[in-house]
């Protein structure tokens, strides 16, 4: 599983949403500005995650984005899987997105993708949003 830029963006404006969760709405400017995102490039991500559901804006002064959801309720892999398609490393692993693949022809191989893809999938399906945007715990020596 390798994330492209889009999704690693969208992660972070997610993350960024879910710290402001419960608040006034965010301007893209504001969400760009902390998260280091083009601000274009930003847009298009918020539009693709408005019309998947995961967030929603207003217009005006006090207009903006926030999260369309508790973010307690949004995975990881929803977001990943929305941007980049499947959490396996080759299509032919993938429970979502299967196609046939040169993989299949070796049982062995296509196992140790399978296990990949399970492993990937149970820890971004066990990650939140609102458990990214906790802030860490220091760390005592």
């Amino acid at each position: 599983m390798r994330l492209s830029r889009k999704s690693e963006y969208a992660c972070l404006a997610m993350i960024d949403l879910a710290e402001h969760s419960g608040g006034p709405h965010v301007k893209i400017r504001e969400i760009a500005e902390r998260q280091g995102i083009p601000r274009e490039f930003l847009v298009q991500i918020l539009l693709r995650l408005k019309s998947a559901g995961y967030v929603r804006s207003a217009r005006g002064a006090a207009g903006g984005y926030q999260l369309a959801k508790e973010p307690e309720a949004i995975s990881v892999a929803e977001v990943v899987r929305l941007l980049d398609g499947p959490l396996a490393p080759v299509v032919s692993a993938s429970k979502f997105f299967y196609q046939g693949t040169p993989v299949e022809k070796h049982p062995n191989l296509l196992r140790v993708f399978r296990e990949i893809r399970d492993y990937a999938s149970r820890r971004l399906e066990a990650t939140s949003f609102a458990d990214l945007a906790r802030k860490p715990r220091q760390q005592s020596s």
